[in-house]
Order: structure tokens, then C-alpha cells, then sequence
């Protein structure tokens, strides 16, 4: 069955301000930042998911979002389009949400549902189609920054089932995004308790016996103090053209600081400590989980010590306690280079530590990679349902 489409501008709700663009050029700069008040939400802040949130929100005072930005006020389920910059971004702000009032950036559009003609969540899920995605695309300014207009976000046609489907639609799909979320909260946790573990033994020295352990100069004895470059082998990763990273295919491919698409080669093969060399990002660290290409934008540390023994976690958690954020170099393109990392000093513990340190952690990091794979799975199904559902081809 296919659905009849209207315009998105028919599902706004009759109150003020119910479909706006944001601000502001010269209504707001950064000097308007203050430590605490009303967020103002920005792309950073919209997530894969119908979540908003993040921890890099920017605050303008309660005076100034009520008085000068009250046209641009943005409230617990709204939904959150991108105007300019990385199109095809939604979101939809949780009705548990962290604030009960946001201020949309110039870079964001909003709209308020009339939830007696729309089901909101019908709205986002339609807008995180591929479909959608390109429809947006394809009206995409080509001159400067990438951009659309509220014009064109308004004239915007969407299918329009029967309220009551566009609840069974959306209840199908947020069953999906519900398991998907609970997964990442868990393996939040798992990795948390495993950094923890590590802090604990390796940082504060409270691992088992240290009660009965010499310290001398802050290292137990037994155990060593070495370079980095001693204890892994440190490589750039390759340099990939542009024009060879897909949007699918076999291999993530690492970027600066995300996965930025897919290549049909792999440069690392297993489950690897990568820190980001250049960018703003420099010194961030993360992994991989598995066959992936690695882009010379990235640092790959692979274990030269005890191959056996010091696995990626310990060396990802090992280059957070040592901050190499703060390592960096040049201002207008900030960089981390082997040589500027090569002579800090690493403590590397005796090795049945080692293996009581990993029997906990390869344990925890399981349990936290199996649900990422059930998240990959849960994703696709997702993904391949939404589609059907949306064109009326399952009914439901």
C-alpha cells in the first residue's frame, strides 16, 4: 500500500515558533557562552540515534534565551533537523531529557508535532531513511557550506498513514532503538568497570598484594620502567585517497578520530590500540574490533614487550593515563608524532600480574563486543525493515 504524502509544514502544531530555522549570525557569537544555563544545541550534540545529547553542550544565559532567542527555543520532544553543514541529520529531544528547555544553534532547524496529526517518532524515523536522507541531499545548496532552507524543510512531502499505523510503525522500530540503547548502556558500563580495574591496579597501585610489595620511586617491585617505543611497535597508519572510501563495503576505515567509511582492503587485522595523530583530535584514543583499514591519520600500537601478555586494552588505557592529548604539536594543525611520543615512560607491571589483570579484563571486553555485535545485528534489521514499513509494503 502506498501511503498518501503531505507536506511536513501540515503536521506542525499551532503554537508559536512551531517551525523555525535558528537565529542567528550576529544575535549570538561565543561571547554569549556562559558556564551554565540554557544548552544550545549544535551538530556535535545530534547522535545516531533519536537521542540528543553529548557532553560538549554550550550555555547562554536564561536572560538572553528567553528575551532575545525565544523565537528559537527548542523543548522535549521537538524534533532537530541540521540546515547546514552534515545534512540529513535528525533527531528528537527526549522527553527525559538532561534540560527542559534548549536554544537551536544557526546551523539547526525545529519543529513542534501536532501529535493529533503526527506521531513524532513516525516523523524522525522517516527522516533517518535513506530515502529521506537523499531527498534532503539532492536539494542541497552547492555554493559554500552545504545547506538547505526552512522553505524547502516545509514543502518537504512525507507519507502520511493513519495516525494509529504511524504509532504501530513507529512502537515496531523503537523496539529495535530500545534493545540497541539498553546495549550501549551496557557496554558503557563493561568498559568503564574495565578502565576502572586498570586505574586501580596500574595507576593507584592497589592491585592484589601490593600490601606485601616494595615501592621504590613509585614503581613496585618486579616491575619496569621502559620507553614506549620499548613496549610497542608505533606506526603511522596508510594514506587513503578519497576517492577510495565507500560508504559500505568490507573494512571500516579509521579516520582522524571516527570510522569514516568502508574500503575493500584491511592494513590491521585484529583488535588494536589507535591514537589519532592529526587533527584537533590528536592524542584521542580508541580501537579497533577486528580487520579494519587505518588511515595515516591514526598511530597503531602493537605490543613489541610481551606480545602475549600486553593486549590492546592495556595499551589503550595506558595512553589515557598518560595524557598524550598533551603531547600535541602546531597550532593550526595540531599533530602527535612517534617521535614527540617515543621517550615517555611506560610501567609495565611483573607478568603474573599481567595475567591476572587480563583474565578479568578479556572477560569484561567479551561481554561488552558481544553486545556491540548484537547492536550490528539488531541495526541491520532495523534498517532493512524501516524502508518496508515506511512505503506501506508490510502492513501493519
Amino acid at each position: 500500500m502506498r501511503w498518501e504524502r503531505r507536506r511536513l509544514q501540515d503536521f506542525a502544531a499551532n503554537v508559536p515558533y512551531a517551525f523555525v530555522g535558528g537565529p542567528f549570525g550576529s544575535n549570538l557569537t561565543s561571547r554569549d557562552y556562559v558556564e551554565n544555563g540554557i544548552p544550545v544545541i549544535r551538530g556535535s550534540n545530534l547522535t545516531s540515534g533519536r537521542f540528543l545529547g553529548g557532553d560538549d553542550f554550550v550555555y547562554v544565559t536564561e536572560q538572553k534565551a528567553r528575551e532575545e532567542l525565544a523565537s528559537n527555543l527548542a523543548f522535549p520532544g521537538d524534533l532537530i533537523f541540521t540546515q547546514r553543514g552534515t545534512l540529513g541529520q535528525v533527531a528528537i529531544i527526549p522527553e527525559e531529557s538532561p534540560s527542559d528547555t534548549y536554544v537551536i544553534s544557526q546551523s539547526q532547524m525545529k519543529l513542534t508535532v501536532d501529535e493529533s496529526k503526527a506521531d513524532k517518532r513516525f516523523l524522525y524515523y522517516y527522516f533517518t531513511s535513506h530515502d529521506a536522507v537523499q531527498r534532503i541531499l539532492s536539494f542541497t545548496s552547492s555554493s559554500g557550506v552545504p545547506h538547505i532552507n526552512l522553505t524547502v524543510l516545509r514543502n518537504f512531502e512525507v507519507p502520511a498513514p493513519p495516525l494509529a499505523t504511524q504509532a504501530r510503525i513507529a512502537d515496531i522500530l523503537s523496539a529495535y532503538d530500545d534493545l540497541i540503547e539498553n546495549n550501549r548502556r551496557r557496554i558503557k558500563l563493561l568498559e568503564q568497570a574495565a578502565r576502572l580495574l586498570y586505574k586501580e591496579w596500574f595507576v593507584h597501585l592497589r592491585f592484589p598484594g601490593h600490601e606485601h610489595v616494595k615501592i621504590t620511586n613509585g614503581v613496585p617491585e618486579g616491575w619496569d620502567r621502559r620507553k614506549l617505543v620499548e613496549v610497542w611497535n608505533v606506526s603511522y597508519g596508510k594514506n587513503l585517497p578519497t576517492a577510495n572510501i565507500t560508504e559500505a563495503g568490507l573494512y571500516p576505515v579509521h579516520g582522524a578520530d571516527q570510522i569514516i567509511g568502508y574500503h575493500t582492503e584491511r592494513n590491521v587485522y585484529e583488535s588494536t590500540c589507535l591514537v589519532t595523530c592529526r587533527g584537533a583530535g590528536s592524542g584521542n584514543v580508541r580501537r579497533t574490533y577486528g580487520p579494519t583499514f587505518v588511515t595515516n591519520n591514526c598511530l597503531i600500537l602493537r605490543s613489541s614487550l610481551f606480545p602475549e601478555l600486553l593486549r590492546f586494552h592495556f595499551a589503550m588505557f595506558t595512553c589515557e593515563a598518560l595524557k598524550l592529548t598533551e603531547l600535541r604539536t602546531g597550532a593550526a594543525q595540531p599533530q602527535l608524532t612517534i617521535a614527540g611520543i617515543a621517550n615517555v615512560l611506560v610501567t609495565v607491571p611483573e607478568n603474573q600480574l599481567l595475567v591476572q589483570y587480563n583474565g578479568h579484563v578479556d572477560s569484561i571486553l567479551q561481554q561488552a563486543d558481544t553486545l556491540r555485535s548484537q547492536n550490528e545485528r539488531l541495526t541491520k534489521a532495523r534498517d532493512l525493515l524501516l524502508p518496508r514499513l515506511m512505503n506501506g509494503e508490510i502492513s501493519v
